[in-house]
């Protein structure tokens, strides 16, 4: 008799360990760093990975293949288009550089079970820009796709209903969305909801396997907005008591249903090392120091295995 196998629910749908990674540091020279962080399957920030690719800030990430990552674009000396693919074991590969306007500011999300998509950012010298360019499931970025939605820097995305994504927020502090779909195709803009504080530089990222969370961000903040697993997104949640406001985190799913946010600045010299753990229902948790941590904001993070 052959043995019943139930089939996997929502809430474990996801990959188990997640990675931070680059951003821009208080101090240094230069100041902007490849350094990588990893999380493990309970949340917990390890110590400082030497830098393997390109140092630069204002880079995105996400998840593809189902188990790895990558990351990408950015700006250091100069604007560039480099991304550096992460292997189910966390560890960062060299630079591939080549494919994709240079950008920097943008954001990037999974989408259909084992791909990933980079959209929107800022290009230097020149304008905000709408472009996405698709990642496979090997990991391979695709040319420009002309974009659909409003052209802004600042944002952020994340996957949502188990196979889509969106992308929320930037520009001139606004809470526009744009939808993906399971195939990669990004949506025209859906208005921000009453309530949803538009800003920039925000974190975001999946939980309870099938939703979705923006936070903190703009002046700075630490309110957040859950994403329905429709792409509803809601209006706003207050800071949780003993939850710095900040901007500029990276944030990432771990443990298979929860999310973290991590790293960030407040302006003024001030960054953060600090992380704030998500539960599967979407709570964000105070502020939990992270472990020996290079403080930094403008970084960027994904899951992994």
């Amino acid at each position: 008799m052959f043995p019943i196998i139930p089939a996997a629910s929502a809430a474990d749908s996801g990959n188990q360990e997640g990675i931070f990674g680059f951003g821009y540091m208080p101090s240094g020279s230069p100041r902007y760093t490849g350094l990588t962080n990893l999380v493990s399957n309970t949340g917990v920030v390890a110590t400082d990975t030497a830098a393997v690719g390109t140092a630069r800030y204002g880079v995105a990430a996400c998840e593809f293949g189902e188990d790895k990552g990558i990351f990408g674009f950015g700006a250091s000396a100069a604007v560039g288009d480099e991304t550096n693919l992460v292997s189910n074991a966390g560890v960062v590969a060299s630079d591939v550089t080549g494919v994709g306007t240079k950008r920097y500011y943008l954001a990037g999300c999974s989408f259909g079970d084992d791909k990933g998509v980079f959209g929107f950012g800022n290009t230097s010298p020149g304008p905000v820009i709408d472009e996405t360019n698709l990642v496979s499931n090997a990991g391979v970025v695709a040319s420009d796709v002309s974009g659909v939605g409003s052209a802004r820097g600042g944002l952020a995305a994340c996957e949502y209903g188990g196979d889509k994504g969106i992308f929320g927020f930037g520009g001139s502090s606004v809470s526009t969305t744009n939808l993906v779909t399971n195939a990669g195709v990004v949506g025209t803009d859906v208005a921000g909801v009453a309530g949803a504080t538009g800003r920039e530089s925000p974190g975001a990222c999946s939980y309870g396997g099938d939703k979705g969370i923006f936070g903190f961000g703009g002046g700075p903040t630490a309110v957040t907005n859950l994403v329905s697993n429709a792409g509803v997104v809601q209006s706003d949640t207050a800071a949780v008591a003993g939850a710095t406001a900040r901007y500029g985190p990276g944030a990432t799913q771990y443990g298979g249903d929860k999310g973290i946010f991590g790293f960030g600045g407040a302006g003024g010299g001030v960054y953060y090392a600090m992380t704030n753990l998500i539960s599967n229902a979407g709570v964000v948790a105070s502020d939990q120091a992270t472990v020996t941590g290079q403080e930094r904001q403008h970084m960027a993070a994904c899951s992994f295995n």
